[in-house]
């Protein structure tokens, strides 16, 4: 029997030790030597997924706390009468069009934010809980520089989706879409946040009322700061929530970029903290109250030829080159200007325009903001007390200057003429005779040549429609549409200032 217990006691002895001994061996095998630097990587055992900043995903939890507190919007506007039966003197009664979006509840008591182009020009909005119930939703306050709106319906005790924070959402992080697209009933789809801050240069575009397709949404005068994801987003979607695995409402789903007007890889979402500011300005005062900072600074499409121009390697530029600064703002009060390199806004740091127009429009006018700038090698800093809009008086006084702003685009027009109108089929026009040397049209690269056919959405046929529609912007953006000499048609922003 001893000679038996010893046998088996050293055939488990030996087995451990063959065990212990291959262990190490697989150990040393998966290390890995950097000839190049004389280094060695060792690979960890620990396999455990790295987390995102909601921990792992759980797509099932998530989705089960969302839903509920999504609900479907569906417009009604008044279209056009029919041409006609006007004609013969008709009566005729409106021609109602119906449009379809989605809406997140943020409050117990029936608040719904949504998109400004699901809502704009609704003659009524319906709201459509998931638990089928139809409720009339009354319209609270909307904002076309954002694109969004916030509507309520009565009641309590409904569900909501709780707010996250979209400065803590990493690139590369997943989250769920939850909208109604294309009508159907609440749809959830997964992806990872592709790119955070990103300016395409498609919100406030003239109104287009239930037609308002997201991906044909083509120029900004307004904020643009979005969360980039790859989480399949389609028409109806807009309005409806971004949120992270854990539930929380990082965005507000707001458009596509397609070929086709379908899903194709590219949706973007409003930032929740933008949100926020928005909606309370909203329940406070009916409309958004904003702070401006006062500067000019490039659109990105230009930024780069913009630094070149003036002699400045764009990969030197950490933050946002100030282009100007406006007098008598918060920004000129402080003492920034032309040259400095704004670096941070209250200690985060701002890496494009985007994300500094993001940062300022979180804030209401008198409120005080710590701005960080680069100027001659040094980094300095400065408080900014922000000013709001403009008085009615100052208003007025700006409309007087407006006509500067023509030669600050460094260009010249004449009216264009009836035959050229006939050959591309427009209604309006204006030739560019001049581009100056330096000025703004050169540095975005348009050409002599060039039909200007609107500015800010407005139709322009003269010298004097053009100096109003530049004075017009109320945003710090001028947009201009036109077609460029080789009849393909072009869309440019360019700041007035933030």
């Amino acid at each position: 029997m001893k000679s038996a217990g010893l046998v088996l006691f050293i055939a488990l002895l030996s087995a451990a030790l063959a065990i212990a001994g291959y262990r190490y061996v697989d150990n040393r095998g998966r290390s890995i030597d950097v000839f190049a630097k004389g280094q060695k990587v060792s690979f960890v055992s620990d396999q455990t997924p790295s987390k995102s900043s909601a921990g792992n995903p759980d797509f099932v939890q998530a989705a089960a706390a969302v839903i509920p507190a999504v609900v479907h919007i569906k417009t009604t506007f008044e279209g056009a009468s029919d041409t006609f039966y006007d004609l013969f003197g008709a009566r005729q009664s409106p021609i109602l069009a119906r449009g379809s979006g989605s809406g997140v509840l943020i409050t117990p008591d029936g608040y719904i934010v949504t998109n400004n182009h699901v809502i704009e020009n609704a003659a009524s909005i319906e709201v459509i809980l998931p638990d089928k119930r139809s409720l009339e939703a009354k319209l609270i306050g909307r904002d076309p520089n954002t694109d969004l709106a916030l509507v309520k319906v009565n009641g309590d005790g409904f569900p909501v989706v709780p707010l996250g924070n979209s400065d803590a959402v990493q690139v590369g992080e997943w989250v769920l879409a939850v909208g109604y697209p294309y009508s159907l009933n609440s749809t959830v789809t997964a992806g990872i946040v592709s790119a955070k801050g990103r300016s395409i240069g498609i919100l406030n575009r003239p109104s287009q009322g239930a037609f308002a397709d997201p991906s044909q949404l083509t120029s900004s005068t307004a904020i643009e700061s979005f969360i980039q994801t790859d989480a399949a987003i389609n028409s109806g979607n807009s309005g409806g929530a971004l949120v992270n695995t854990n539930g929380q409402l990082i965005g507000i789903n707001a458009a596509i970029a397609s070929q086709t007007g379908s899903y194709a890889g590219y949706g973007f979402a409003i930032p929740v903290n933008l949100m926020q500011k928005v909606v309370s300005d909203f329940r406070r005062y009916g409309k958004v109250r904003r702070g401006y900072l006062g500067i000019s600074f490039p659109v990105p499409a230009v930024e780069d030829q913009v630094l070149r121009e003036r002699g400045i390697d764009p990969a030197a530029v950490k933050g946002v080159y100030v282009l100007g600064v406006q007098p008598e703002s918060g920004a000129a009060a402080a003492g920034l200007a032309e040259g400095d390199i704004i670096k941070s806004i209250d200690g985060a740091r701002v890496l494009s325009s985007s994300e500094l127009a993001e940062r300022i429009a979180r804030h209401q006018p008198g409120d005080k903001v710590q701005v960080a700038y680069l100027r001659e090698g040094r980094t300095r800093e400065v408080e900014v007390t922000l000013k709001g809009e403009d008085s009615d008086k100052e208003k007025a006084g700006k409309s007087g200057a407006a006509k500067g702003l023509q030669a600050k685009l460094g260009a010249s027009f004449a009216p264009l003429p009836d035959r050229i109108k006939e050959q591309y089929g427009l209604s309006a026009g204006v030739y560019v005779t001049e581009v100056a040397r330096g000025g703004l049209f050169e540095l975005a690269g348009i050409p002599k040549g060039t039909i200007i056919t609107s500015i800010n959405g407005r139709p322009v046929n003269t010298l004097s429609e053009v100096d109003k529609a530049v004075g017009a912007s109320q945003s710090g953006m001028v947009r201009i549409e036109g077609i460029a000499p080789d009849g393909t048609g072009f869309i440019f922003s360019f700041p007035l200032g933030t």
